[in-house]
């Protein structure tokens, strides 16, 4: 891996650091004023952007393990284990032994958060042209096409985590 200043270029000092300006920041920013666009539409309080998409993951497969809840969403599965039991205790999925494999929970919607999602979706869609604002429809394909490009590229070996 190479050091952040040998390409031969002067090395920068830590004042010459704007982490307003760095990827990490902007990311997170952008990702702040999309929840808090989703926190002022969506009519249930208590749901989290999240959540609800783990409910609309369960809703398109119909019924599905845990597991294949955390590939769809890319949440790790810690922090599934938590929303599961949130979801659950709000009575919006339901986890049962599958049918063939006992070993296996499934996880489906229950009625209510079948209801949810069909009363969600609209305000979702909402929360997306919200969140992109005035942007036009070419800045709408580029940032979508840059941001899958982005999460394509995964990351590099060696690579710690910086903002």
């Amino acid at each position: 891996m190479t050091e952040p200043g040998s390409d031969g270029a002067s090395s920068a000092t830590p004042l010459d650091y704007d982490f307003t300006a760095q990827i990490g920041h902007l990311l997170r920013r952008a990702y702040q004023r999309h929840t808090a666009i989703f926190s002022e539409i969506i009519p249930d309080s208590k749901l989290t952007a999240t959540q609800f998409v783990v409910l609309h993951a369960v809703n398109e497969r119909g019924s599905c393990s845990v597991n294949e809840i955390v590939r769809a969403t890319a949440i790790d599965q810690g922090t599934m284990r938590g929303i599961i039991e949130r979801l659950k205790t709000r009575k919006l999925i339901r986890i049962a032994a599958d049918k063939t494999d006992k070993r296996k929970l499934v996880v489906q919607l229950t009625q209510d958060g079948e209801q949810l999602i069909a009363e969600v979706v609209p305000y979702a869609k909402q929360v997306t042209e919200l969140t992109y604002g005035d942007f036009n429809a070419a800045e709408r394909v580029a940032l979508a096409f840059l941001l899958r490009r982005m999460i394509d590229v995964g990351m590099p070996t060696g690579a710690g985590t910086a903002t």
